[in-house]
């Protein structure tokens, strides 16, 4: 007899038992889908490069999106920085996300164009690797973590910086031969409209850069001048907010007397493409009357007298690792830029960067007596003395609100919220302040 719906089986003491069986179909288990993101570049601001830029842009986010067993972990795009550099911020904003688990697959045009350096190019690809986190090149049509992915990569990544070095090299000696000859390189600066070797001033913009160096010689500092041209609407030469650097480069810009100093910087290196002074390494050019000035020489003249002496009065940074304490640890809960440390005559503060730079229509944040926040951040952690080293041992980010909440988030997961609230003045005065006041009352007494 063959059992249709039941089996026998030996149930043991010689017994056999009738056992009626089920038979289940196997469930293929479910595969995981790939959170795949990429990386996109271009190393100029020029309308060409970010079309192209734009057109990579849209071209991974919708392979991404409509390929099935993926899911979309973003595009992460650099714009106008050279493929040597390290420290590109979306790159490593990518790395980190990686690090956290939220990348398993990057899709990339080519090795050029993840990186021109060997050397960097190889320790991310064996960091990602170490992560389990594959980089796939399209144009070379290779995965990173294939068996010979690492060999076939060092050989191409060679090649490119070897293609980097030759492209630095024959541009350097073509724009040396031009300052040889006093012509100027193709230089973006506001007021001026470079043509065919030739600076044509425009009007519009020649009046901001007039203004700026007005603002400057009435008192304003650089930060001031930046907000109020920010709080007007006006853009630099490249269509961004003003910034005290911004503000600086105009300020100390030769080029607006009419005049040019050739070769005073050049880049020491094709791969770490560092700008350094030229203090005699390299020979300079001087070019008299070479184009219509926007600010008298004596004008320019009067503004570096200025910029030196702000510079001697500036009182130098207390000895110490006070300002650096939370470097990298503050976060605003509002707009998610870092804050940074200022400094009164009496106090040190701590304030957002957006509302620093932008004012508070930009961010609402609330700058942190440093006295207090070491307070709270000292007593939660239970530290005596607080270093950035001490403090990030423990701590992988501090939240700081415009409800005066702080939020410690620490690096084994916990998160701990304060509150703060500002001294009352006289447990703010030092005994200095309140023997000063006294002796003022007794003079206004006397009188």
């Amino acid at each position: 007899m063959n059992p249709t719906k039941s089996e026998y089986v030996n149930g043991g003491a010689g017994k056999m038992e009738n056992i009626k069986i089920k038979k289940v179909k196997h469930k293929r288990k479910l595969e995981r889908k790939k959170n795949v993101a990429a990386y996109a570049r271009v190393s100029t601001n020029k309308d060409t490069m970010l079309h192209s830029l734009s057109a990579q842009v849209s071209y991974y986010s919708d392979l991404i999106q409509r390929t099935p067993g993926w899911l979309y972990a973003g595009v992460y795009v650099d714009e106008g920085i050279t493929g040597t550099k390290s420290a590109r911020p979306k790159f490593q904003q990518m790395l980190e996300d990686a690090r956290a688990g939220k990348i398993d697959l990057i899709l990339t045009k080519s090795i050029s164009r993840f990186a021109r350096n060997t050397v960097t190019l190889l320790e991310t690809i064996r960091e990602l690797k170490s992560l389990n986190v594959d980089v796939y090149f399209e144009e070379q049509r290779l995965h990173s973590i294939s068996e010979n992915g690492e060999m076939i990569i060092s050989f191409l990544a060679s090649y490119a910086q070897e293609e980097s070095r030759s492209v630095s090299e024959n541009m350097k000696w073509s724009i040396r031969k031009g300052f040889k000859q006093g012509l100027a390189w193709n230089t973006k600066v506001i007021g001026y409209q470079f043509n065919k070797g030739t600076f044509v001033i425009i009007p519009d913009e020649a009046k901001i850069v007039q203004e700026i160096y007005n603002l400057y010689l009435s008192g304003k500092g650089k930060l001031t001048i930046a907000k109020i041209l920010n709080e007007r609407g006006v853009l630099t030469k490249t269509n961004k907010q003003w910034r005290p650097s911004s503000v600086g480069y105009v300020l100390q810009n030769y080029l607006y007397t009419g005049n040019l100093l050739l070769q005073s910087t050049y880049k020491d290196s094709f791969i770490t493409k560092q700008k350094t002074i030229n203090d005699g390494v390299l020979p300079k050019y001087h070019v008299e009357n070479n184009h219509e000035a926007i600010v008298d020489i004596d004008t320019f003249n009067k503004v570096q007298a200025e910029i030196k002496a702000r510079q001697e009065v500036r009182k130098p940074q207390q000895a110490g690792n006070t300002p650096t304490i939370y470097k990298g640890l503050l976060v605003c809960g509002h707009c998610g830029k870092n804050y940074r440390r200022k400094k009164t005559k009496d106090k040190a503060y701590w304030m957002c960067a957006t509302y620093n730079m932008l004012g508070k229509g930009h961010c609402p944040s609330q700058q942190v007596p440093e006295e207090i926040l070491n307070e709270i951040v000292a007593k939660t952690l239970g530290i005596k003395i607080l270093t950035n080293e001490t403090l990030k041992k423990k701590v992988s980010s501090i939240v700081l609100s415009n409800d005066q909440s702080i939020t410690i988030n620490l690096i084994n997961g916990g998160v701990v919220t304060k509150f703060w609230q500002h001294k009352s003045r006289r447990e703010s005065w030092t005994e200095e302040m309140k023997e000063q006041a006294r002796v003022k009352a007794k003079k206004g007494q006397n009188q």
